[in-house]
């Protein structure tokens, strides 16, 4: 089901980067009030996530037709980010609902997880992006991802009612949350963890 408007955005340094349901990508000088860079990478295809990774070097941002597209951030002159366009994805069948890169104790292996209308997530090497593995398990449309402070689990979101967490090293779930009566959404994650080495 479609808003008539759909923005998703992350905050990067002093710019705000959303997208929009017509595939509008556009970066929000903070300090100025005013859009500095605007990217459609498809025309009415509406934007549904996006993903900074945790240095700010890169950027993805994943659409309703499956795809991610990635860039590498580069600071030009006048502070202003230039988008180098760097991969190109077609990660899913259906709707990508949420991308995610991996956060900073993850490194040096990157990841980037993606969440999707096919009942799956996939789990991306950001190094080449080549499919690492694929989460099966949810029946229906998977909504939301996080990533554990270490990188070592994920836990997801679904319209089947459940929560999963699941193992990276195997991509085993090793738990199923039950116990909502209609779809989950989203997901947060408070693990209070030690980072360490994935």
């Amino acid at each position: 089901m479609l808003m008539s408007l759909v923005i998703l955005s992350v905050v990067l340094q002093t710019e705000l980067i959303s997208g929009d349901q017509n595939g509008n990508i556009r970066v929000w000088d903070l300090t100025a009030n005013s859009c500095s860079c605007e990217l459609v990478p498809e025309v009415d295809t509406a934007v549904r996530s996006l993903t900074v990774m945790w240095d700010g070097s890169m950027v993805v941002a994943a659409n309703n037709h499956g795809t991610c597209y990635v860039w590498r951030l580069m600071r030009g002159t006048q502070t202003m980010t230039n988008f180098e366009p760097l991969h190109k994805l077609q990660a899913h069948s259906g709707y990508i609902l949420k991308c995610l890169l991996s956060p900073e104790f993850c490194e040096p292996h990157r990841y980037l997880a993606t969440a999707s209308s096919d009942c799956t997530v996939k789990i991306w090497n950001v190094d080449g992006f080549t499919l690492e593995k694929t989460l099966i398990g949810h029946q229906r449309w998977v909504w939301d991802c996080v990533f554990s402070v270490d990188g070592a689990y994920l836990i997801t979101a679904s319209s089947d009612t459940t929560a999963r967490l699941w193992s990276m090293s195997n991509g085993e779930d090793i738990r199923v949350y039950q116990g909502h009566h209609k779809a989950t959404v989203c997901c947060a994650l408070h693990d209070g963890a030690e980072p360490s080495t994935c």
